[in-house]
């Protein structure tokens, strides 16, 4: 019998929730899609994994014996992906580089420029990745090396060579009576609910929120968005403010979001981050090099 691994996952996550609903907010699908993905599991194994009731998901003692073998199995899956994906790009001769959205921005064309001069033979494929995953990849060993906003989730445990720094400003909705104001100080922008990234992404989250900047203020969140294009959309029709490098007003035009200077608030910075195991990486580290050479504005 074979068994999806993504039912697996979905397994796991209620499990470790014990919620349909915290569960569905962690894997990003509805609740009664989840729902419908552990009862397939279920038919699947021919065994009740869950007793439901108004308290949550309660493991059954089939459950219990599954769940506690699952992850290492999974665990072991992802890492013969990773492997045989990285002996693939280089292969081929691909760095695979993830990003975020607003990270180096300006710089990433001059950085990727100076890449293939250095390595002509080589081709750097660039994956953009969901704020759900502050890392771009880099924790899962999805990508080789990846250009992020710092700091993030996870950071501890890889390399990181900070680049350049730079404001951090508002985006508004344009129809905001702030939005005329060449100026705002951030104390004035407390109370004004706020477009968070997901809750799991934690320090990156609360970092972007300016959590510990607030004086203990509490912060209110108008809405939670994984894109940039579900984040200016969300700002566009008026659910709330967000912080943003001041680079985003150049490269995340839209009608009816406006990008406004702030005071009071620390600035952002990019920084270029890598595995451990990557330090005797020549490739890697030749990006690495490019990036200190070529990744500062201007």
């Amino acid at each position: 019998m074979d068994v999806d691994t993504r039912l697996l996952r979905y397994f796991v996550a209620v499990a470790e929730e014990g919620s349909l609903t915290h569960a569905a907010e962690r894997l990003f699908v509805s609740q009664p899609a989840l729902t419908k993905q552990v009862k397939q599991l279920e038919s699947l194994l021919g065994v009740r994994l869950f007793t439901r009731s108004r308290a949550g998901m309660a493991l059954t003692e089939p459950g219990r014996a599954l769940a506690e073998r699952v992850p290492a199995l999974l665990d072991g899956w992802d890492r013969t992906l990773r492997e045989t994906r990285h002996v693939a790009g280089r292969a081929a001769r691909v760095l695979r580089i993830g990003f975020m959205a607003s990270a180096a921005n300006e710089a990433t064309q001059r950085i990727v420029t100076a890449f293939a001069v250095r390595r002509p033979d080589w081709r750097a494929e660039m994956r953009q990745a969901a704020w759900s995953d502050p890392t771009a990849g880099l924790a899962d060993g999805d990508v080789d090396v990846a250009l992020l906003r710092v700091p993030f989730p996870g950071q501890d445990a890889l390399r990181v060579e900070v680049l350049f720094t730079e404001p951090r400003w508002v985006a508004l909705p344009t129809a905001h009576p702030f939005a005329a104001r060449d100026l705002i100080p951030f104390r004035e922008l407390w109370d004004e609910p706020f477009v968070a990234a997901p809750p799991r992404t934690g320090r990156w989250r609360d970092y972007w929120l300016a959590a510990d900047e607030r004086d203990g203020h509490p912060v209110r969140v108008g809405a939670v968005t994984d894109r940039p294009d579900d984040w200016l959309s969300a700002i566009a029709n008026g659910y709330g403010v967000a912080l943003a490098p001041e680079s985003a007003a150049r490269f995340y035009a839209r009608p009816g979001v406006t990008y406004r200077p702030v005071s009071g608030v620390s600035p952002t910075r990019v920084g270029v981050a890598w595995a451990p195991v990557a330090d005797t990486d020549p490739v890697v580290q030749d990006f690495v090099r490019c990036c200190v050479e070529s990744g500062v504005p201007g």
